[in-house]
């Protein structure tokens, strides 16, 4: 089953054996959606923050998972948010005897289980290439982030940086410190030499995959592109 979703400003898609999980995973999303905007209303630096932040000992589960991963790459919280609330979504359709999910939160993903997906990678409003992704892949996170596409705040140039990871905070925010790094004179080079450095201390990371104008670098394990 396959079903599109809108709540405030996370939309996306969800893939599902059953509608159980879907309604867990859509259920999950609105209530941490909640949790973290009412979070931020009592603490408004967690949404502008670019550097990590000590939380409250009360703040919300999706907010303590946002600054875990952010905290090792030295950005702000508010990088993994996508990747956050899909890790969560997919965890509560997982909890419902789900055979399979796949949730896509603003273009990033979160997938598990024994199904086979072909996962799409835009640059802009246009699909450049696709992930065969396998069940001997999962559980599995896909992100993408862009120095020239989309409203999210990146200091680099690259078209797209997609980070393939254990799952979706940790791609979701390595994208972003990825992204980041494609800048100088050789924006490729440095954007794959800093996917390198950080998969040498975070281990959940399997690849990337960085399209700078023209040209395209790829490190480390990545699902076959078909």
């Amino acid at each position: 089953m396959k079903y599109r979703y809108k709540i405030g400003e996370s939309r996306g898609i969800i893939i599902c054996d059953n509608l159980k999980g879907i309604k867990a995973a859509i259920n999950s999303i609105r209530e941490n959606r909640r949790a973290l905007k009412k979070y931020i209303m009592k603490n408004p630096i967690f949404e502008i923050a670019l550097n990590p932040i000590e939380l409250e000992d009360n703040a919300p589960i999706v907010a303590k998972k946002m600054v875990e991963v952010t905290k090792k790459l030295g950005i702000g919280p508010m990088a993994a948010v996508a990747g956050v609330l899909a890790d969560l979504a997919l965890e509560a359709a997982m909890n419902e005897n789900s055979k399979y999910i796949l949730i896509e939160n603003g273009g990033e993903i979160a997938i598990n289980g024994d199904h086979e997906f072909k996962v799409g990678i835009k640059v802009g409003d246009s699909i450049i290439f696709r992930l065969k992704v396998r069940p001997c892949d999962m559980p599995i996170g896909i992100a993408t982030s862009s120095g020239k596409y989309g409203h999210a705040l990146s200091f680099g140039i690259a078209d797209s940086v997609t980070i393939i990871a254990d799952n979706a905070s940790i791609a979701d925010a390595v994208a972003t410190a990825v992204c980041n790094s494609t800048r100088g004179k050789n924006p490729l080079e440095n954007g794959l030499l800093k996917a390198k450095e950080i998969a040498k201390s975070i281990k959940e990371v399997r690849g990337a995959i960085i399209i700078v104008n023209e040209e395209i670098g790829i490190y480390g394990k990545i699902p076959e592109i078909i």
